[in-house]
């Protein structure tokens, strides 16, 4: 992939370095790589198309530290990256896909019971003008099916779920909860117990990741 820029203002000044875009991002999800293997130029830049390279005085007040794969590392984790539009189109798509994906396995026509097509869903999208970003997929679908519910009869499919988190593991199992809530009730010893309304199509998916959130102590009941 190609090298780009990546840049960061701190105390109003800019930094800039020049990244290999694949490893950069790599490096911004999951924290592994070799920040010197990311640098295209193992320099840090106030201004890198006109060459001007930040002090090492500039780094210390920025960062603390005036290591170049240290200040380097903070731009790339914290910084803006800048995405080629080949990039950003193929993002788009994907994340078009996603939602056409979702749709067609947890939603179905109310008047048959059946489910749409994926072709029937990607007409409906493109004929309602629907814009799909950068968000979760799950944050975007309550929007995206009131709209198409303009043109095509649509209902999500869910599952209601009653699920008991033990008190040691609420806060990592919380934000895995709280896009589905209906309700919930804290518990004297500091366990969580929520009722939520789950896509049928993301059962399987969610119970992976609650497990593995709460080391496989959650409870959970389904609600006939």
């Amino acid at each position: 992939m190609a090298n780009v820029e990546a840049r960061i203002k701190i105390k109003g000044k800019q930094f800039e370095i020049l990244v290999d875009l694949d490893s950069a991002l790599k490096f911004r999800k999951t924290g592994q790589g070799s920040v010197q293997n990311i640098l295209a130029v193992n320099k840090i830049f106030t201004d890198i198309k006109k060459g001007m390279h930040a002090s090492s005085a500039d780094l210390k007040t920025a960062f603390d530290s005036d290591n170049i794969e240290n200040a380097a590392a903070e731009i790339i984790k914290r910084g803006e990256i800048q995405l080629p539009e080949e990039y950003r189109r193929g993002e788009r798509e994907a994340k078009y896909k996603q939602v056409v994906d979702f749709l067609a396995r947890n939603c179905i026509d109310p008047r048959t019971g059946n489910p749409h097509t994926p072709s029937r869903i990607e007409t409906a999208l493109h004929e309602v003008h629907i814009n799909v970003d950068d968000r979760q997929i799950t944050e975007q679908i309550p929007l995206i099916i009131k709209e198409l519910q303009k043109i095509l009869p649509l209902r999500i499919e869910t599952k209601k779920l009653n699920i008991k988190v033990p008190a040691s593991f609420t806060g990592n199992a919380y934000a895995l909860l709280k896009e589905f809530k209906e309700r919930e009730e804290w518990l004297d010893d500091g366990s969580l117990v929520c009722v939520i309304n789950l896509p049928a199509g993301m059962q399987s998916e969610f119970y992976d990741k609650i497990n593995k959130a709460t080391h496989g102590s959650v409870l959970t009941q389904e609600i006939k």
